[in-house]
């Protein structure tokens, strides 16, 4: 965080603030974190972090599959 925050100068206590509240919004919303199977601290306390893995596998079985018939198609010509 303080990589991040300490950055920029601040010149009056709310904009201190304000940067800290956006820095934990999206360390806690959008970074996904290795440690959490790459996802968010927010999904796992919510509960959600099954259905997201679950949701990344299917897209990565879609996208596997697809290449697959993409790469058939190539070579078969």
């Amino acid at each position: 965080m303080k990589n991040v925050v300490k950055l920029q100068h601040y010149y009056f206590p709310w904009e201190l603030e304000a940067a800290v509240r956006d820095f934990v919004a999206y360390y806690n919303h959008r970074r996904y974190h290795e440690s959490l199977d790459n996802c968010t601290p927010a999904d796992v306390y919510y509960g959600r972090h099954r259905r997201v893995l679950s949701e990344r596998d299917k897209i990565k079985q879609l996208t596997m599959q697809r290449r697959k018939k993409e790469y058939r198609a190539a070579n078969a010509a």
